[in-house]
Protein backbone atom coordinates (compact mmCIF):
# COMPACT_ATOMS: atom_id res chain seq x y z
CA UNK A 1 0.00 0.00 0.00
CA UNK A 2 1.22 3.52 -0.81
CA UNK A 3 0.97 6.75 1.19
CA UNK A 4 -2.33 7.76 -0.44
CA UNK A 5 -3.87 4.42 0.51
CA UNK A 6 -2.79 4.85 4.14
CA UNK A 7 -4.21 8.39 4.19
CA UNK A 8 -7.49 7.11 2.71
CA UNK A 9 -7.70 4.31 5.28
CA UNK A 10 -6.72 6.64 8.12
CA UNK A 11 -9.36 9.22 7.22
CA UNK A 12 -12.02 6.54 6.76
CA UNK A 13 -11.19 4.93 10.12
CA UNK A 14 -11.06 8.23 12.02
CA UNK A 15 -14.49 9.34 10.76
CA UNK A 16 -15.92 5.85 11.34
CA UNK A 17 -14.72 5.85 14.97
CA UNK A 18 -16.12 9.33 15.53
CA UNK A 19 -19.39 8.33 13.89
CA UNK A 20 -19.74 5.22 16.03
CA UNK A 21 -19.05 7.03 19.32
CA UNK A 22 -22.39 7.64 21.05
CA UNK A 23 -24.51 7.92 17.90
CA UNK A 24 -28.08 9.17 18.16
CA UNK A 25 -29.41 5.65 17.64
CA UNK A 26 -27.09 2.63 17.43
CA UNK A 27 -29.30 0.51 15.16
CA UNK A 28 -29.89 3.41 12.76
CA UNK A 29 -26.16 4.16 12.80
CA UNK A 30 -25.39 0.58 11.80
CA UNK A 31 -27.91 0.65 8.95
CA UNK A 32 -26.61 3.96 7.61
CA UNK A 33 -22.91 3.07 7.89
CA UNK A 34 -23.23 -0.49 6.55
CA UNK A 35 -22.90 0.54 2.86
CA UNK A 36 -19.64 2.36 3.68
CA UNK A 37 -18.29 -0.72 5.47
CA UNK A 38 -19.26 -2.99 2.58
CA UNK A 39 -17.66 -0.55 0.14
CA UNK A 40 -14.41 -0.46 2.14
CA UNK A 41 -14.22 -4.26 2.20
CA UNK A 42 -14.76 -4.40 -1.58
CA UNK A 43 -12.06 -1.78 -2.17
CA UNK A 44 -9.56 -3.75 -0.11
CA UNK A 45 -10.49 -7.00 -1.85
CA UNK A 46 -10.07 -5.52 -5.35
CA UNK A 47 -7.18 -3.13 -4.68
CA UNK A 48 -4.48 -5.22 -6.39
CA UNK A 49 -6.36 -6.78 -9.29
CA UNK A 50 -8.60 -3.80 -10.16
CA UNK A 51 -7.20 -0.55 -8.73
CA UNK A 52 -9.40 2.47 -9.32
CA UNK A 53 -8.52 5.98 -10.41
CA UNK A 54 -7.43 8.41 -7.65
CA UNK A 55 -10.52 10.52 -8.37
CA UNK A 56 -12.82 7.59 -7.76
CA UNK A 57 -11.12 6.64 -4.49
CA UNK A 58 -11.54 10.23 -3.31
CA UNK A 59 -15.20 10.32 -4.33
CA UNK A 60 -15.89 7.03 -2.55
CA UNK A 61 -14.27 8.38 0.62
CA UNK A 62 -16.40 11.54 0.43
CA UNK A 63 -19.53 9.41 0.01
CA UNK A 64 -18.53 7.25 2.98
CA UNK A 65 -18.07 10.36 5.12
CA UNK A 66 -21.54 11.59 4.15
CA UNK A 67 -22.96 8.21 5.20
CA UNK A 68 -21.07 8.19 8.51
CA UNK A 69 -22.11 11.74 9.44
CA UNK A 70 -25.72 10.83 8.65
CA UNK A 71 -25.39 7.68 10.70
CA UNK A 72 -24.03 9.52 13.73
CA UNK A 73 -26.79 12.14 13.95
CA UNK A 74 -29.48 10.46 11.77
CA UNK A 75 -30.13 12.18 8.47
CA UNK A 76 -32.99 14.23 9.89
CA UNK A 77 -30.91 15.77 12.70
CA UNK A 78 -27.51 16.80 11.32
CA UNK A 79 -26.85 20.05 13.25
CA UNK A 80 -25.37 22.11 10.39
CA UNK A 81 -28.47 21.51 8.29
CA UNK A 82 -30.73 22.48 11.19
CA UNK A 83 -28.72 25.71 11.44
CA UNK A 84 -29.08 26.60 7.76
CA UNK A 85 -32.80 25.73 7.51
CA UNK A 86 -33.97 29.31 8.19
CA UNK A 87 -31.39 30.78 5.82
CA UNK A 88 -33.04 29.06 2.85
CA UNK A 89 -36.58 28.84 4.20
CA UNK A 90 -36.45 25.03 4.50
CA UNK A 91 -39.10 23.33 6.61
CA UNK A 92 -37.02 20.18 7.10
CA UNK A 93 -33.43 19.10 7.62
CA UNK A 94 -32.23 18.40 4.07
CA UNK A 95 -28.99 16.53 4.82
CA UNK A 96 -30.57 13.37 3.41
CA UNK A 97 -30.73 15.11 0.02
CA UNK A 98 -26.94 15.49 0.12
CA UNK A 99 -26.76 11.74 0.69
CA UNK A 100 -29.01 10.99 -2.27
CA UNK A 101 -27.18 13.46 -4.51
CA UNK A 102 -23.98 11.56 -3.67
CA UNK A 103 -25.84 8.30 -4.31
CA UNK A 104 -26.01 9.35 -7.96
CA UNK A 105 -22.79 11.37 -8.22
CA UNK A 106 -20.31 8.75 -6.99
CA UNK A 107 -21.86 5.61 -8.53
CA UNK A 108 -21.94 7.43 -11.89
CA UNK A 109 -18.15 7.64 -11.96
CA UNK A 110 -17.82 4.11 -10.58
CA UNK A 111 -20.14 2.71 -13.25
CA UNK A 112 -18.41 4.76 -15.93
CA UNK A 113 -15.00 3.47 -14.89
CA UNK A 114 -16.06 -0.17 -14.89
CA UNK A 115 -17.91 0.10 -18.22
CA UNK A 116 -14.96 1.81 -19.93
CA UNK A 117 -12.26 -0.44 -18.52
CA UNK A 118 -14.22 -3.61 -19.23
CA UNK A 119 -15.07 -2.25 -22.70
CA UNK A 120 -18.75 -3.01 -22.19
CA UNK A 121 -19.85 -0.15 -24.42
CA UNK A 122 -17.88 2.22 -26.68
CA UNK A 123 -20.49 4.72 -27.83
CA UNK A 124 -20.57 7.93 -25.75
CA UNK A 125 -24.36 8.14 -25.98
CA UNK A 126 -24.92 4.55 -24.88
CA UNK A 127 -22.34 5.02 -22.11
CA UNK A 128 -24.28 7.97 -20.72
CA UNK A 129 -27.58 6.09 -20.93
CA UNK A 130 -26.14 3.01 -19.18
CA UNK A 131 -24.48 5.04 -16.41
CA UNK A 132 -27.59 7.07 -15.65
CA UNK A 133 -29.77 3.94 -15.79
CA UNK A 134 -27.45 2.08 -13.39
CA UNK A 135 -27.56 5.00 -10.95
CA UNK A 136 -31.35 5.21 -11.09
CA UNK A 137 -31.64 1.43 -10.63
CA UNK A 138 -29.31 1.61 -7.63
CA UNK A 139 -31.32 4.49 -6.16
CA UNK A 140 -34.61 2.64 -6.64
CA UNK A 141 -33.17 -0.51 -5.08
CA UNK A 142 -31.95 1.49 -2.09
CA UNK A 143 -35.46 2.91 -1.63
CA UNK A 144 -36.79 -0.66 -1.63
CA UNK A 145 -34.21 -1.61 1.01
CA UNK A 146 -35.31 1.36 3.13
CA UNK A 147 -38.92 0.20 2.82
CA UNK A 148 -38.09 -3.41 3.76
CA UNK A 149 -35.98 -2.32 6.76
CA UNK A 150 -38.73 0.07 7.86
CA UNK A 151 -41.30 -2.74 7.76
CA UNK A 152 -39.00 -5.04 9.74
CA UNK A 153 -37.75 -2.52 12.30
CA UNK A 154 -40.96 -0.78 13.35
CA UNK A 155 -39.98 1.97 15.78
CA UNK A 156 -36.59 2.61 14.15
CA UNK A 157 -38.19 3.09 10.74
CA UNK A 158 -38.70 6.86 10.97
CA UNK A 159 -35.08 7.57 11.93
CA UNK A 160 -33.77 5.35 9.13
CA UNK A 161 -36.13 6.64 6.46
CA UNK A 162 -35.71 10.29 7.48
CA UNK A 163 -38.88 11.31 5.61
CA UNK A 164 -39.74 13.98 8.21
CA UNK A 165 -43.37 13.86 7.12
CA UNK A 166 -42.58 14.67 3.48
CA UNK A 167 -45.01 12.71 1.29
CA UNK A 168 -42.80 12.82 -1.82
CA UNK A 169 -39.55 11.92 -0.07
CA UNK A 170 -38.89 8.74 -2.08
CA UNK A 171 -39.47 10.47 -5.41
CA UNK A 172 -37.32 13.47 -4.49
CA UNK A 173 -34.56 11.13 -3.27
CA UNK A 174 -34.45 9.49 -6.70
CA UNK A 175 -34.56 12.88 -8.43
CA UNK A 176 -31.52 13.98 -6.42
CA UNK A 177 -29.69 10.77 -7.36
CA UNK A 178 -30.51 11.41 -11.03
CA UNK A 179 -29.26 14.99 -10.72
CA UNK A 180 -26.07 13.76 -9.06
CA UNK A 181 -25.41 11.22 -11.82
CA UNK A 182 -25.89 13.77 -14.60
CA UNK A 183 -23.78 16.36 -12.77
CA UNK A 184 -20.94 13.87 -12.31
CA UNK A 185 -20.91 13.00 -16.01
CA UNK A 186 -21.00 16.64 -17.08
CA UNK A 187 -18.42 17.92 -14.59
CA UNK A 188 -15.96 15.05 -14.25
CA UNK A 189 -15.88 12.99 -17.47
CA UNK A 190 -12.87 14.75 -19.03
CA UNK A 191 -10.85 14.65 -15.82
CA UNK A 192 -11.86 11.02 -15.37
CA UNK A 193 -10.72 10.16 -18.91
CA UNK A 194 -7.28 11.64 -18.18
CA UNK A 195 -6.93 9.52 -15.06
CA UNK A 196 -8.14 6.41 -16.86
CA UNK A 197 -5.46 6.95 -19.53
CA UNK A 198 -2.77 6.78 -16.82
CA UNK A 199 -3.88 3.39 -15.49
Amino acid sequence: MNTKSFLWAGCFTAVLLWSGYQPKDTFTWFLEVLPALIGAVLLVATYRRFPLTPMLYLLILAHCIVLMVGGHYTYAEVPLFDTIKPWFGFERNNYDKVGHLMQGFVPAILAREILIRRQVVKSHGWMTLFVVSICLAFSAFYELIEWWVALASGQSAEAFLGTQGYAWDTQSDMAFALTGAIAALVLLSRWHDKQLAKL
